[in-house]
């Protein structure tokens, strides 16, 4: 009986964010009527699908036990890069002319690329350097930017306008009425959730996430599954900022800032345990949505100044990780 009663305890538990979620739309809804419009609630999930997007990714990481402060630097150098070799592509490289098209791939390629070599390097650094994943990714939060603000000249990098007309739909068409970036973000959330339960590889972050000591022990390759955890919050990173880029068609040394916060509370408030072992992929987009909704409903009510978004936030940070404090 002691053992049914935790389960149903669990259970309650797991529904937390979603009890919480529904709690904010009603609220919203009785505080301000637009918040409830079709249009409103796209524009939510459109703003969700970046932050959702990287969450999904680090999920993994912290689910395996580490973290990655660096998301929203490396989301900017990443864009910065993208719109650097673009433009460049686009005067022409000695003499040769690519079509608009062919340098929009190439972008988006290089995006995914660069995610995943950057995932490379943080997970080479902690498994083999023997570094602590926090002190890895803090370090390169500010290389990252500091490339960032070096390639821009201390300014913006600006996509051409010609390009910036082409890969403009990317981010503001839609399909069956739902914009493109929602339909990216399920997609992403929909393979991460097969990759985690229904994998090896799946099992094998769980289990690295609860003991390393004995996942060694049983044979996991925790070295490889834990690159590769950083690799797939890289290529998160990529895919968001591809859908980012065309929105403002700019990348400045402000771009992607407190991104990694806002990951890491949609992951946590989502239910995954900050120590790692446990986690699920549709809590942490529930999550995602979740702080989405809430700094819509500050912005249509103005209960408190916009400004404190990142403080209600860090808030929710520290209340979750008060209430998982009995969790191991």
């Amino acid at each position: 009986m002691a053992s049914g009663a935790r389960a149903w305890r669990e259970r309650i538990k797991g529904f937390g964010p979603v009890f919480g979620l529904a709690a904010l739309c009603i609220a919203g809804t009785l505080l301000n009527g637009d918040f409830a419009t079709v249009d409103n609630m796209m524009n939510v999930l459109t703003r969700t699908a970046f932050i959702g997007i990287i969450a999904v990714g680090m999920s993994f990481v912290i689910i395996s036990g580490g973290i990655d402060l660096s998301v929203g630097s490396m989301a900017a150098l990443i864009a910065g890069c993208m719109i650097f070799l673009m433009n460049r592509l686009m005067t022409g490289v000695e003499g040769v002319t690519l079509a608009p098209i062919t340098i929009v791939v190439l972008g988006i390629a290089m995006a995914l690329v660069l995610g995943a070599v950057f995932g490379l390097i943080h997970g080479l650094l902690i498994t083999k350097g023997n570094i602590e994943p926090f002190i890895v990714t803090l370090g390169t939060l500010g290389i990252f930017r500091a490339f960032l603000t070096y390639l821009a000249d201390g300014g913006a990098l600006t996509l051409d306008g010609t390009l910036s007309d082409l890969y403009g739909p990317v981010y503001y068409t839609s399909l069956l009425g739902v914009p493109v970036p929602i339909w990216v973000f399920l997609l992403v959330a929909a393979a991460g959730a097969l990759i985690l339960n229904r994998t090896a590889f799946g099992r094998h972050v769980q289990a690295i996430g609860s003991n390393e000591q004995v996942a060694r022990y049983a044979a996991i390759q925790v070295v490889r599954v834990k690159i590769i955890t950083y690799m797939l919050v890289g290529i998160c990173v990529g895919i968001a900022t591809v859908l980012y880029v065309p929105r403002l068609g700019s990348a400045t040394p402000s771009t992607g800032l407190l991104w990694e916060l806002e990951a890491i509370a949609a992951v946590v408030v989502g239910g995954t345990a900050l120590k790692g072992g446990e986690g699920r992929i549709i809590g942490t987009v529930i999550g995602a949505i979740l702080l989405s909704v809430i700094s819509n409903i500050l912005n249509l009510t103005s209960i408190i100044s916009v400004y404190l978004n990142a403080a209600v936030q860090g808030m929710v940070i520290i209340a979750v990780a008060f209430l998982q404090r009995g969790r191991k």
